[in-house]
């Protein structure tokens, strides 16, 4: 069954072959270490408890995100992120060009421990999902033998979850800067969102509290005035969602077949513009809301208030517009209908209701 032969001065070559099984070969400096593999292997293959290790002594992990990432990552609905939470990963050679059969948890704690230098624990711990559904799927579809480290590694400490709730006077702020700026005679704008899509898209946010990716794939034939409906076809989650449209979200939407120069027959997506172009407006819109507040404070004498929209994101509007709802629909099973919240708990991560509001229910 196994023999072992010289190459060249300095190595031995062991084979083991057995009728029923794959050809199992490894190279050594010392025959000794040769003669000891072949026994192994033997007795692997006698009592059936053989393990193919060859695609896993050879392939490191960056070959195994690589091919994730060619092959898997492209089927998700968060292919961007997850592609480059993958390009973050192979950036760090110590972990990614170790083979797979030595991969082990104290080298994916050493890298876990090198990355929270760089960025936060929920950061860490998003990028740490990744590895391991990659190495999973390496050992369950691939046939890559691998015991998969990551769960015997301490993960970072879970971040609170945000709470951050728009004031009546950031909220004023914020849409006076999502206006639209004229163009000048000289051919530039003045103060203002270039972007006309800005202003009604995050006003249909706090709305409805449907998501980014959800208002820029709404489209005109899923949207029906009349009854006060916009549906989703396609949700983070998976499912389809209805979303009940308030009067207000009517009459915005209805302002905006006006900009686009629709009708109720119109098709086509609501939103036209790209997550980049709102990403980049919304973070410019912040920073001349902040900067208008500080010139009516100068010139009124008043004292900024702090934390004025600091610490925002776009996001926020969702936890603004449950918060909102949370007041108009206090069953909380019509409240995660509109939200298209799954789990409850989940729910509860956004619901945040102002403590002095509450106070005024309890009387």
């Amino acid at each position: 069954m196994g023999t072992i032969t010289k190459r060249g001065e300095l190595q031995w070559q062991a084979k083991v072959r057995r009728r029923g099984f794959p050809a199992q070969s490894r190279t050594f400096s010392y025959k000794e270490d040769a003669e000891r593999w072949v026994r192994a292997m033997e007795r692997e293959l006698e009592t059936t408890g053989f393990i193919d290790r060859r695609e896993a002594e050879r392939s490191t992990l960056a070959d195994i995100l690589l091919r994730y990432a060619q092959e898997v990552t492209p089927q998700k609905k968060s292919a961007v992120m997850e592609s480059t939470k993958i390009k973050l990963l192979l950036r760090d050679a110590a972990l990614t060009q170790i083979k797979i059969s030595a991969l082990n948890s104290s080298i994916v704690a050493a890298w876990r421990d090198r990355r929270l230098k760089q960025v936060s624990g929920a950061t860490v711990n998003r990028e740490i999902d990744v590895l391991s559904a990659a190495i999973n799927h390496a050992r369950r579809e691939w046939g890559i033998h691998i015991e998969n480290p990551v769960p015997l590694v301490r993960r970072p400490e879970k971040a609170k979850a945000r709470d951050r709730r728009f004031s009546d006077e950031e909220m004023v702020y914020l849409l006076a800067a999502l206006t639209g700026g004229e163009r000048l005679a000289d051919g530039t704008f003045s103060k203002g969102a270039r972007n006309p899509w800005l202003q009604p898209l995050v006003e249909l946010a706090v709305e409805t509290a449907m998501r980014r990716g959800e208002l820029l794939s709404l489209r005109w034939e899923c949207v029906n005035l009349a009854r006060q409906t916009a549906f989703l076809p396609d949700t983070k989650n998976g499912d389809s969602r209805m979303v009940p449209l308030s009067r207000k979200a009517v009459s915005i939407l209805q302002e905006l077949q006006v900009l686009a120069g629709a009708n109720d027959a119109h098709e086509g997506p609501v939103f036209q513009t790209t997550a980049m172009a709102l990403r980049k407006g919304f973070k410019r819109a912040l920073e001349r809301a902040q900067q208008q507040y500080k010139e009516d404070c100068r010139a009124a004498s008043k004292r900024p208030v702090r934390g004025f929209l600091e610490d925002v994101h776009f996001h926020d509007t969702r936890h603004e517009a449950a918060s909102r709802l949370s007041e108009k629909l206090s069953n909380v099973l019509e409240l995660s209908a509109v939200t298209g919240h799954k789990d409850l708990r989940m729910l509860k991560r956004y619901y945040h209701p102002r403590a002095e509001d509450l106070a005024k229910k309890l009387g």
